[in-house]
């Protein structure tokens, strides 16, 4: 990590890693990994229960069942437009081992994408209490076994 990365908060650091993922070009949608990890490792006890089941959703269909972000995206559009009351699961104390700012750290191309997937990955761990939570309500709503 640059030195001046230490010094920019996690916001400016997602700001900063926003614009290299916008400006990807990839049809798999890099973008929407990003957001799901940030958002599943910054919620808190203010956060909405739709920002926080989204950002879960979205990793446990990139994770476990290799979607594509695009494929999450498109995901979190039909459970917005089916579902309005959502539960939000408890927040877990460790929000994985992996941080936004390894993944800036890591140079752009194959060795950033690989870590935002690594990110993406250790997110999901952290919130294996509510696993089973993101799994119901994907069958249910989604249809996906």
């Amino acid at each position: 990590m640059f030195k001046e990365d230490a010094m920019k908060t996690d916001q400016e650091l997602f700001d900063e890693l926003t614009f290299y993922t916008l400006a990807h070009g990839d049809p798999a949608f890099i973008h929407q990994n990003v957001v799901d990890a940030f958002a599943a490792q910054h919620a808190d006890e203010s956060s909405k229960p739709i920002y926080v089941v989204f950002a879960l959703v979205g990793l446990y269909l990139c994770v476990e069942k290799g979607f594509t972000g695009k494929q999450a995206q498109k995901a979190h559009m039909q459970l917005a437009k089916r579902r309005r009351n959502w539960v939000k699961p408890p927040l877990p104390a460790d929000r994985g081992v992996v941080g936004i700012a390894d993944v800036v750290a890591a140079g752009p191309g194959e060795e950033r994408d690989a870590m935002i997937h690594r990110w993406c990955a250790s997110a999901w761990k952290a919130w294996s209490g509510s696993r089973q939570q993101i799994v119901d309500l994907v069958r249910v709503e989604l249809g996906v076994e």
